[in-house]
């Protein structure tokens, strides 16, 4: 089973984030489950969204206290919250970031494998706004091979409409442009 823990802001579509590769992953025959994690927060406050995939039917029904892979969508909640709280050992830290993968690797203590891309500058050339869900989806898709790219575009032209093509060209994009780093 894959577990995979995103953060961001209320606004910046981690919710959606999640719900996309379930959405995506059911329809290639897959398990899945995704969740948000959020109180009574306003936009821009901290959220958590989590998604599960698997092969065989999910029995598990709480947030993923241990995940597989951590999605941040925005790069200044890395000062502010514990990101990597219980991801597994050797996992997988995506970061929204233009920051090469050694700079994160000085800043951060981790044994995550960290792989980042520029997904504010893809999503505001890209999309015109800088709200980075469905291109961070991109990224993590490259790094965890959990779906390819394909696997999504029904799911974002359901839910995105008519502006489903600009989302699926910035996933596209940042599945390209990603780059992953070795484990420490």
């Amino acid at each position: 089973m894959m577990e995979v823990r995103f953060h961001g802001r209320g606004g910046q579509g981690a919710v959606t984030s999640a719900e996309m590769v379930a959405v995506a992953a059911i329809g290639k025959g897959k398990y899945a489950q995704a969740m948000p994690s959020f109180g009574a927060e306003r936009r821009g406050a901290p959220v958590q969204a989590f998604v599960r995939v698997d092969d065989h039917p999910i029995t598990i029904r709480q947030e993923i206290l241990e995940p597989d892979a951590v999605v941040v969508l925005d790069p200044t909640l890395l000062a502010t919250i514990p990101v990597t709280s219980g991801l597994k050992a050797g996992g997988q830290l995506i970061i929204n970031t233009h920051r090469s993968i050694e700079e994160m690797k000085e800043n951060l203590k981790t044994t995550a494998c960290i792989s980042v891309v520029d997904a504010s500058a893809i999503a505001r050339e890209t999309l015109g706004r800088p709200i980075t869900n469905t291109t961070m989806l991109g990224a993590l898709l490259k790094v965890t091979g959990m779906l390819e790219p394909e696997d999504l575009i029904e799911a974002l032209k359901e839910r995105f409409g008519k502006i489903a093509g600009k989302n699926i060209e910035a996933m596209k994009r940042a599945f390209n442009e990603t780059k992953i780093g070795s484990r420490p």
